[in-house]
């Protein structure tokens, strides 16, 4: 049976809502994504004035989506391996259309009812602005051709924090939000920590890390949107962690 892929997120839940999914299916494809073939010129010109304000910047390479379905399966992509630098241009974009951004976000519970993120350093893509250790999938996340969504989640909680999510109890099964074409995952992970001592952890691996990402940790108590600068896409994920039953 084929897939039947939306552009326009027709039957999806309301934006902004979290929903739980079936499963995951990120299907990797070879060659270059449709959006990064037709915008060379513009790529470039964006890519020069993004690194003139921000020399830090590095255009690596991660997993773009060119179509996405929700089935009564799960979630269902088709991707391409793109360049950083042809995401920063697509994300510039009022209507963003040509592809969608679709990440992960391991969100970490405490054992005394708090959730911990990290506030992003002022040299990186999203300076000073919070939400959970997570980062873009890039190649070394794909397996067989598909994209694997727990090595995402751990190797980026890793090397951000330092926190192992082997160590926490694993929610059970995976969320989803959309925003703005950008389509966030989420699973919970409960660490047998208090938040002071998450924090404390985090903090000393800030000492040793080859990567400075983060500028701090960040105990989250309630769906208070004011009461951090944070990234758009943490306001839903906050807002029904701590009104769900």
């Amino acid at each position: 049976m084929s897939t039947d892929f939306s552009d326009d997120f027709a039957g999806w839940p309301p934006t902004q809502t979290v929903f739980p999914i079936a499963g995951v299916d990120l299907k990797v494809l070879p060659g270059d994504h449709p959006f990064h073939s037709s915008n060379g010129d513009a790529i470039a010109e964006n890519w020069a004035r993004e690194t003139a304000a921000n020399p830090h910047l590095f255009d690596g390479r991660m997993i773009f989506q060119n179509r996405l379905a929700l089935t009564g399966q799960g979630l269902a992509g088709e991707g391409h391996v793109i360049p950083f630098s042809t995401f920063m241009h697509w994300r510039r974009q009022p209507e963003r259309r040509g592809g969608i951004h679709l990440f992960a976000y391991a969100v970490v519970e405490t054992n005394d009812g708090a959730l911990v993120a990290i506030r992003m350093g002022a040299h990186t893509a999203n300076p000073g602005q919070v939400y959970f250790a997570a980062g873009s999938l890039e190649p070394e996340d794909l397996s067989d051709g598909r994209c694997d969504i727990e090595h995402n989640m751990r190797r980026e909680v890793l090397e951000e924090t330092g926190l192992d999510l082997r160590d926490a109890q694993a929610g059970d099964g995976y969320f989803a939000t959309h925003n703005r074409r950008t389509v966030t995952l989420l699973r919970l992970f409960r660490f047998d920590l208090t938040s002071d001592e998450m924090v404390e952890k985090i903090h000393a691996h800030m000492l040793v890390a080859e990567d400075k990402e983060i500028a701090g940790a960040v105990v989250i108590r309630s769906a208070d949107p004011q009461a951090q600068t944070y990234n758009i896409s943490m306001l839903p994920v906050i807002d029904w962690y701590f009104h769900k039953s």
